[in-house]
């Protein structure tokens, strides 16, 4: 039987690559309890590439330097009623089109990208001290990828093009969380406040449109958001010139250097619950190097994709030392020969050059070279290792939980033969809310997971911790909806021990977080971060109702 990711890329015309590039065919790696991946829903009949599609094995690697993301600067300062006397720095970013080479040999890709770049450059924020960003839409008035009308959200009767700007992972007040149907059109600006009260971390910046998520992102529409604060500053970890935010991403390109899109057979309905491309993209550069000292590096890795994992690991059996994870410092630092990121998903990593002078270091997806860091001939830096003890996270005791749900994330079959429906609870976006948690208070969520993937959960505002992981009889459920448990609970694994906003919910397993609903009242959202299956349905609003007097 084909593999999933083999039926994807032979009905795009490019089989052959699959067997020329290991990896590409296989479940991922640590997913051993029987897991695959998206492609398993995929549409059985996906319409021809409308372009010639290009193979990225026949380009030579490591001809372009890795961009480095610009860091933003405020174009002014405003005082806000919260904060009298006092001026926040005001940001303007601009979403707009623009055209820029992903490889030096191939022509300029059209893409959208904050302040014309992909990624958009680096916000940068001190912990307690909030700022302000107006997010600003210069984009074309029509999309550069195909839309799906059917999609709730994204019918012929909303604008073609609009966008609306999540920071993910940031505890917002509900009007400048970004909620996806508080888009806004090209010409039109939204300003959102970011009071920046949490721990040094590394979040990220994305559009949420309503219905076109998927698309937007794909175009570009990302960057980086990074928190700091004077504790983590103690450390003396690798700052300045040796901190560098790395967004991967994959695409399918064509020969032309254009963005491709892959659409179903059905131009009415285009939609596919996959997208995987074979271009893996580092900071937005197809194969790229980066000149490093023989020091220590902090890398601060995320996972931008639509719907692809991606297995991290360095050439020469170089370790990486995972010092945090989606929402800050771990407690302390973990040593890690493959690190696996979801979609969403952060770490950030130290790696340490200095017995390498001279030497040049790959860091690979899948066994493949995505990047490559060429290693001074200088005098090896001074021999230097990080704190054994990095932060503090206490556990949050299960007993203090003042409710538990039970959530169940399927799959809802079409009997007309339209591609499946992806569904939280059963629910679809425009019910009734369901989760209405109080401000301040702890919950559990259990997600059972009864389709034949593994989802990245993302719930907006909180932080959360992973309790465990624990595989039920499936049968059981479709037949009496009865929870019958087949084995013992599994804890989270190391690398999730630290706060987490994004979790790795397994097919057939119950996966248990426990959270503080600390933040303002008002409208959020949680959803799956498969971007496609965000689009269509898997994605839930919550209501944060103010804490009882």
């Amino acid at each position: 039987m084909r593999s999933p990711r083999r039926r994807f890329l032979q009905g795009l015309g490019l089989l052959a690559l699959a067997d020329l590039m290991p990896g590409m065919g296989r479940a991922a790696p640590g997913m051993a309890r029987g897991m695959v991946m998206a492609g398993r829903t995929m549409a059985a009949n996906l319409a021809p590439p409308s372009i010639p599609l290009l193979n990225p094995l026949v380009l030579p690697r490591f001809v372009d330097p890795l961009p480095r993301p610009s860091v933003a600067q405020p174009v002014s300062h405003l005082e806000m009623p919260q904060w009298p006397g006092r001026r926040l720095p005001c940001y303007r970013i601009e979403a707009r089109a623009f055209r820029r080479r992903l490889h030096r040999d191939l022509p300029p890709t059209l893409q959208w990208g904050y302040q014309g770049s992909v990624p958009g450059p680096v916000l940068e924020a001190r912990s307690g001290e909030p700022l302000l960003v107006e997010w600003a839409n210069e984009l074309p008035q029509r999309h550069m990828l195909p839309i799906d009308h059917t999609i709730h959200g994204a019918g012929r009767d909303v604008p073609e093009v609009r966008m609306v700007t999540h920071v993910h992972g940031a505890r917002v007040p509900a009007d400048s969380d970004g909620y996806p149907e508080d888009w806004y059109p090209p010409g039109q600006s939204r300003r959102y406040l970011y009071p920046n009260g949490q721990d040094a971390t590394t979040l990220w910046y994305h559009d949420h449109a309503m219905g076109i998520t998927r698309l937007n992102i794909y175009a570009g529409l990302f960057g980086s958001f990074i928190i700091r604060d004077a504790h983590e500053e103690s450390l003396a970890l690798p700052r300045g010139a040796h901190d560098l935010p790395l967004m991967l991403c994959d695409r399918l390109l064509g020969r032309d250097g254009s963005l491709y899109y892959p659409v179903s057979d059905d131009p009415a309905a285009p939609w596919v619950p996959d997208c995987e491309g074979n271009a893996i993209l580092c900071n937005g550069m197809l194969y790229p190097y980066l000149d490093v000292d023989p020091d220590r590096y902090r890398l601060r890795l995320g996972n931008a994709a639509n719907t692809r994992f991606f297995n991290l690991s360095l050439s020469h059996q170089l370790p990486m030392l995972q010092i945090a994870s989606d929402q800050g410092l771990l407690e302390a630092p973990l040593s890690r020969r493959q690190v696996e990121l979801y979609p969403a998903e952060r770490a950030d990593v130290v790696i340490d050059f200095s017995a390498l002078s001279g030497q040049h270091v790959e860091l690979r997806h899948e066994g493949q070279a995505i990047l490559q860091f060429r290693v001074s001939a200088a005098k090896t830096a001074a021999g230097r290792t990080l704190p054994a003890r990095l932060n503090d996270v206490p556990r949050i005791p299960a007993g203090e939980a003042a409710k538990e749900r039970r959530l169940v994330i399927g799959e809802q079959d079409d009997p007309s033969g339209s591609p499946l429906t992806m569904l939280l609870d059963g629910k679809r976006w425009s019910d009734p809310i369901s989760e209405d948690p109080q401000q301040n208070s702890t919950e559990i969520w259990s997600f059972i997971n009864v389709t034949g993937d593994a989802h990245p959960m993302h719930l907006h505002l909180v932080r959360f911790q992973v309790l465990d992981r624990r595989p039920f009889d499936l049968f059981a459920w479709n037949a009496r909806r009865e929870l019958v448990y087949t084995g013992p609970a599994q804890p989270p694994e190391a690398h999730e021990a630290g706060w987490k906003d994004t979790v790795r919910a397994d097919p057939e397993m119950v996966t248990r977080i426990i959270m503080r609903f600390e933040g303002e009242p008002g409208r959020y959202v949680w959803h799956c971060h498969f971007l496609e299956h965000e689009d269509n349905e898997m994605m839930r609003p919550y209501q944060l109702l103010p804490a009882r007097a």
